[in-house]
């Protein structure tokens, strides 16, 4: 699994997904002009772009661990400050932020519980922490039906639906364990349109994420037999198609007034 790729590659994979969710995070995190806000796992700067529409580019710091991405974010968000770094070892002061926003990350943290004490650490008393999580194994389209095409294939294929925070009470318990009060969830559903089939297979063979890395590990002749399975699993598009995706989020606030 790697997302050491350039962003214009993660934005025709995932990017396209979480371009769309990123203003509904935003709407249900509540945060507001001139709130100093982190986006944390930032990617190539999807969410940190809506950010800085709504609180302006000069509150929106940003942290990824990937330097391609951090790359990506700054061209994207130029008056945003754009660190390399990850969320077990935030480089900001104490109570630097108002609220931190995470998006489609936290199962992909070595240690998320660890994380969250660097966010506590970061967010001022009673500021804003909220994320948000794919519902996998039954809400995102896409990762879905690959995995059961994979798995059709291959009975060990690491299938994501096994990701520990994919639901709103594996988030709620999180936040509870990490000390936040005034918890809330809220599912975000979105869509996306596929021109043809190709414009989903040709990214999944990148190698990011689960699922691409995944893809990329097989030989030619078993990549091939799975974009056969997926095409299947799709119902045979021959042209323009839709796919939903729906993640679950939540957010918290940190002890104080």
């Amino acid at each position: 699994m790697s997302f050491a790729v350039a962003g214009d590659a993660y934005d025709r994979f995932m990017g396209r997904y979480s371009t769309e969710l990123a203003p509904l995070m935003i709407n249900f995190a509540a945060v507001g002009f001139g709130d100093r806000v982190l986006d944390v796992g930032c990617g190539p700067g999807a969410l940190t772009a809506r950010l800085a529409e709504q609180v302006g580019a000069a509150h929106v710091a940003a942290v990824d661990p990937s330097a391609s991405f951090v790359d990506a974010c700054h061209a994207r968000v130029p008056g945003a400050v754009v660190r390399q770094a990850g969320i077990d070892r935030l480089p900001w002061p104490d109570d630097t932020f108002d609220a931190a926003l995470s998006q489609l990350v936290l199962n992909f943290v070595p240690n998320a519980a660890s994380g969250m004490t660097e966010l506590n650490r970061v967010v001022r008393p009673g500021g804003l922490i909220a994320a948000c999580t794919w519902e996998y194994g039954n809400g995102m389209e896409m990762l879905d039906a690959f995995w059961r095409a994979a798995l059709s294939l291959d009975p060990d294929a690491p299938d994501e639906a096994g990701m520990p925070l994919r639901t709103a009470d594996s988030l709620t318990d999180l936040w509870r364990r990490s000390g936040l009060d005034r918890i809330e969830t809220e599912p975000l559903a979105v869509a996306t349109t596929y021109a043809d089939f190709d414009e989903l297979w040709q990214p999944l063979t990148y190698g990011i994420g689960p699922a691409g890395g995944y893809c990329r590990s097989l030989a030619p002749d078993r990549q091939a037999a799975l974009r056969a399975a997926l095409f299947v699993e799709l119902g045979a598009p021959s042209g323009p198609f839709s796919l939903s995706a729906r993640a679950s989020a939540v957010r918290g606030r940190t002890p104080g007034p």
